[in-house]
């Protein structure tokens, strides 16, 4: 790697650019259209972002889970809060709904009002049978539908919770989609084709605002939502960077250039995508945005370096050789810090964040390879630049602004190190407020239509998100045992204090509607039966199920007997608060529960989700570590001097205690999207650190060891570069704020204040730690000039 960062390297990479520029041109083109054809094996994501490595005690709680009841996220359910329904034209409208579902391949299974059944008792063969709820002979009759509502809500506890709310007078009806299609693309087809037109059908007809929900349609619209964004993301951050860097350049060549590298920068990035066969998740739908505003300020190093040149000599071939070796140098070493501080997200063990470091990472470097060839090449072919286009390097906001600099670095640093100092203890109070939450819903954007029915949902029902808890009786057939039944009853009565989870479901309701029902459907009687009563209701049970499809209990109780599962939903609550539920649910189940007889488990993608949101908080101290550690150790190769080291990091350490504090002041969570902003404005930060050291170093090397002459030299060649790039840096991830969802909002927030905060400190901290570092060498030559 030395002889590769020398400069020898790099004046000969200059000189084999340019005797190659034909070649190099069709090989990049050639490089673009495999990329482009990659973009067939790109698709939006089906599931949730699994945050836990593989191997964590909760993927392996939540697959066992799987591995006996299937998938638990195919619920989609769709409810009411109207008193009109109940009449025969809009029952009439609800039945045509729902028999329309029925028959869609995508749907395994709907409980709804019109096909409900009850179970009732059957004498003479000694056995409960499903009986009709509805009689359809009757629905259009007014009055008989209006004492099908009386009956619904005061006579059939085992649906209350599950299908309505008594005390509102909500109804919903569940739809079970085919457990193998629903993370499959055919889910989207069937919803967005199929069950969305028959909801506006229904509502058009009858005037009933239908609320949906349920995680395969939550999944389905949010996916649908993110797809706009991406061409919103693209075009807003494309459009912004051209105009600024229009402005600060006054050149639609110069402009031209750069968005063409984007756009080539972009197809590669999504080809990057497709080639690594990865879908496209609410993190991996940012790179290509994210690659437009890193791969600007490449293009604005590199042609203002050539400006620059050509202002001083006016030779095209001798600026485009200094354009790649001082510049391309420099750049490249940017570059690789920033794709490092994305790398590191790759060692968190959670597989989404490691598609995300490694795709961005290796565009990052492509982006760069990109401009290092594309623009000294196109300007080789071009005549010199005229004076307008010169015109920017002498623009009087620019040189105030340099002067200013200047003149704070000089003679106030005490000042500059009483401000960093107290902007250090601000951040640290504000990071003491930080705090982790994360749930399915809470990267979801609060405007979509979908997360008002949500809430809906939690009024109603006390939440969509499932919760699932697995018991294991460890012996064949003990789930029906009457001590189980009994501990798994107690258990329950526990979840339904709970406010935030919905009423639970499982064996146990069935076993209290069957004692209903072999009490002639009285509902005093849904109870759990006692010791006499349970050997004829479970002889009548077990006859209903004899020789039948409808097995009551195939869905809570496994074909073994040995596994029951309690199912409950909750609402969309923060990790903090996650916790405290785990924890009252787990100390009930250890309580009831004993260790030697039973193994219980508490599981379900929302918990899994909201541990993986902790396990990512906890990791983020370690890959940022990381990340600053590999690129001290960089720095120190290139530069040689611990002192110069220690400047950079204690520069561009401040912004991101300054972020960390604004989002404690301001409430902002870290979960996994603003998990992201450290690692992100690091990496991106320490660039312009590293573009004046490699500059004062080289000034060094010109002046003799001069440091006070090196480091104003160094300032005012890189102080043009880092305003400009700071600037389309900032506005540019200030486009994320355009999203719809919150996370992707506060990422862009966040990393443009952590921006100007680095640009602050990187123009005027940085030189000044350089100074007071090298002040004995600065005082020797303040006394060598004095003797002169």
């Amino acid at each position: 790697m030395k002889n590769a960062i020398q400069v020898g390297f790099w004046e000969k990479l200059a000189r084999i650019i340019l005797k190659n520029r034909i070649t190099i041109l069709v090989i990049l083109s050639a490089l673009t259209i495999f990329f482009g054809y990659q973009w067939k094996n790109l698709s939006m994501t089906y599931t949730e972002a699994n945050l836990l490595p593989k191997d964590h005690i909760a993927n392996k709680d939540y697959q066992k889970f799987l591995d006996k009841f299937g998938e638990e996220g195919n619920l989609i359910v769709i409810g009411f809060k109207d008193p009109k329904f109940f009449t025969p034209k809009n029952y009439a409208a609800w039945t045509e709904l729902m028999n329309g579902l029925k028959k869609a391949k995508e749907v395994d299974l709907v409980i709804s009002l019109n096909d409900l059944k009850k179970l009732e008792k059957d004498t003479v063969n000694q056995k409960f049978v499903l009986a009709p709820f509805i009689d359809e002979s009757k629905v259009l009759d007014a009055a008989y539908l209006k004492s099908v509502q009386y009956d619904l809500f005061h006579n059939l506890p085992f649906y209350e919770g599950l299908l309505f709310n008594k005390e509102s007078g909500s109804v919903r009806s569940a739809i079970y989609m085919n457990k193998a299609l629903v993370n499959t693309a055919e889910r989207k087809v069937f919803i967005l084709k199929d069950l969305v037109p028959k909801i506006d059908k229904f509502e058009k007809e009858t005037g009933i605002d239908l609320k949906v929900s349920g995680m395969p349609y939550i999944r389905t619209i949010n996916a649908d939502n993110m797809k706009g964004e991406i061409g919103l993301f693209i075009g807003a951050s494309l459009l912004t960077v051209s105009l600024i860097f229009f402005f600060f350049f006054r050149s639609f060549r110069a402009t031209f250039i750069s968005i063409c590298i984007l756009i080539v920068g972009v197809t590669w990035s999504f080809g990057t995508l497709g080639l690594f066969g990865y879908k496209i998740t609410i993190l991996t739908a940012i790179i290509p945005p994210l690659i437009i505003v890193i791969g600007i300020t490449n293009c604005i190093f590199l042609i203002n370096k050539y400006q620059q040149e050509i202002k001083i000599h006016n030779n095209q071939a001798k600026a485009l050789q200094r354009v790649i070796s001082k510049i391309g140098h420099s750049t490249f070493m940017t570059n690789l810090t920033a794709a490092i501080g994305f790398a590191t997200l790759m060692i968190t063990g959670n597989e989404l964040l490691f598609e995300f470091g490694l795709v961005t990472s290796i565009n990052v470097i492509s982006v760069y390879t990109l401009t290092l060839f594309i623009v000294p090449i196109i300007y080789s072919f071009m005549p010199l630049p005229k004076a307008k286009h010169l015109y920017h390097l002498d623009k009087t906001y620019i040189s105030t602004l340099l002067n200013t600099v200047t003149t704070i670095v000089k003679g106030k640093k005490t000042i500059v190190y009483c401000i960093y100092a107290v902007l250090f203890l601000v951040s640290l109070n504000g990071v003491r407020q930080m705090k982790v939450s994360g749930s399915l819903i809470g990267e979801m954007p609060k405007s979509a239509s979908f997360f008002k029915d949500i809430l809906f949902y939690e009024k109603e029902f006390n939440g969509v998100m499932p919760l699932e808890i697995m018991i294991d009786t460890k012996k064949k057939k003990g789930v029906m045992k009457p001590a189980t039944i009994r501990k798994m009853d107690e258990l329950q009565n526990t979840i339904s204090e709970i406010p935030e989870l919905a009423k639970p479901v499982s064996v146990v309701n069935l076993v209290k509607y069957a004692k209903q029902a072999f009490y002639n459907g009285n509902p005093e009687y849904y109870q759990l039966p006692t010791s006499q009563e349970q050997t004829f209701i479970l002889g009548y049970a077990k006859n209903a199920t004899k020789n039948s499809k409808e097995n009551l209990m195939k869905a809570y109780v496994d074909s073994t007997g040995q596994y029951a599962r309690i199912t409950t939903f909750m609402k969309d609550i923060g990790t903090d608060e996650m916790a405290k539920v785990e924890g009252k649910l787990r100390k009930k189940i250890d309580e009831i529960f004993p260790k030697d007889r039973y193994e219980v488990t508490i599981t379900g993608k929302a918990l899994v989700f909201q541990k993986g949101t902790t396990y990512l908080a906890h990791n983020l101290i370690e890959s940022l570590l990381f990340a600053i550690l590999t690129i001290a150790i960089l720095m120190l190769y290139l530069f040689r001097s611990f002192k110069m080291v220690a400047a950079s990091l204690i520069t561009n350490i401040l912004p991101l205690c300054i972020t960390s504090g604004l989002m404690g002041y301001f409430g902002i969570p870290l979960k996994p999207s603003t998990i992201l902003v450290f690692s992100i404005a690091f990496g991106i930060s320490v660039d312009n650190a590293i573009q004046f050291m490699a500059k004062y170093k080289d000034e060094l090397t010109q002046n003799k060891g001069k440091v006070k002459k090196s480091v104003f030299s160094a300032l005012r060649e890189t102080g043009v570069s880092t305003f400009y790039t700071s600037i389309v840096l900032i506005l540019g991830f200030a486009t994320f704020t355009l999203s719809s969802f919150s996370g992707t909002i506060a990422l862009g927030g966040l990393i443009s204040c952590t921006l100007v905060f680095a640009m602050f400190a990187n123009l005027v901290v940085l030189p000044s730690l350089v100074l007071t570092f090298e002040k004995k060498k600065t005082k020797k030559e303040e006394l060598e000039n004095l003797e002169k």
